[in-house]
Parts: C-alpha cells; sequence; structure tokens
C-alpha cells in the first residue's frame, strides 16, 4: 500500500464522522482522495460515501470507514 494511501487509511480509522477531501489536503496533502478511497475499497475495506451540502448549497463526498463493532 503506498504511504499515502496508509495515511488517509489512518485518518479514516480516527474519525467516526469521516473524512472529506478537503480534510485529506489539509491533514496530509492528499489531492486525490477519490483515488486513495478506491485503492482501501480494493484491499477489501468496507468504505462508504456519503453525498452532503454545505451551508452554501454546494455537494460534497464524506468517506465513512465501516465497523464492524456498530
Amino acid at each position: 500500500m503506498k504511504p499515502m494511501t496508509e495515511e488517509i487509511l489512518q485518518l479514516l480509522q480516527a474519525r467516526d464522522r469521516g473524512i472529506t477531501a478537503l480534510d485529506a489536503l489539509r491533514e496530509v496533502g492528499c489531492m486525490r482522495l477519490a483515488a486513495r478511497i478506491w485503492e482501501l475499497k480494493q484491499e477489501g475495506l468496507p468504505i462508504t460515501r456519503k453525498i452532503e451540502a454545505t451551508p452554501n448549497g454546494r455537494l460534497i463526498a464524506r468517506y465513512l470507514l465501516e465497523r464492524a463493532d456498530w
């Protein structure tokens, strides 16, 4: 697994609220979050995408790692 993909996985594991592209950019410098999520899904990780509206009406994707203990 690529180092940045591992960093994204760590963010997903640390946050119950998931991560957005802006979170990934600010925290690990990742400009291609969807590509890193795809790599993690290829590894078999259960990641879901939730589309949300921002306060100004733009739509964004939030990625969440499904946990077995929920």
